[in-house]
């Protein structure tokens, strides 16, 4: 599951970024529409332009960009990781 987490700012602050693990639902050009939890989003995926990319597939989505393919394992694990995490925080 590396690249999930991503880490944003400097270096030095503790600040953590997360990438959202979404299934694309329809690709036009380098944009994707995309759904979490019932969430939609366009997406862009001009940073995975080398990647074989189609409906159905799950990408890590981080402001706007997929930056990462997963399976769907992967994507579901980071899921319940993400549920239980705001189950504790309740």
């Amino acid at each position: 599951m590396s690249g999930i987490l991503t880490v944003c700012g400097k270096p030095w602050e503790k600040d953590m970024c997360l990438g959202i693990p979404m299934q694309i639902q329809e690709i036009n050009g380098y944009t994707a529409r995309c759904e979490a939890k019932g969430v939609e989003r366009d997406v862009s995926l001009f940073m995975l332009q080398d990647e074989r990319l189609q409906a159905g597939d799950h990408v890590v989505v981080h402001v706007g960009y997929a930056i990462q393919k997963l399976t769907p394992q992967e994507a579901r694990t980071a899921w319940e990781l993400y549920d239980q995490m705001l189950a504790g925080s309740e």
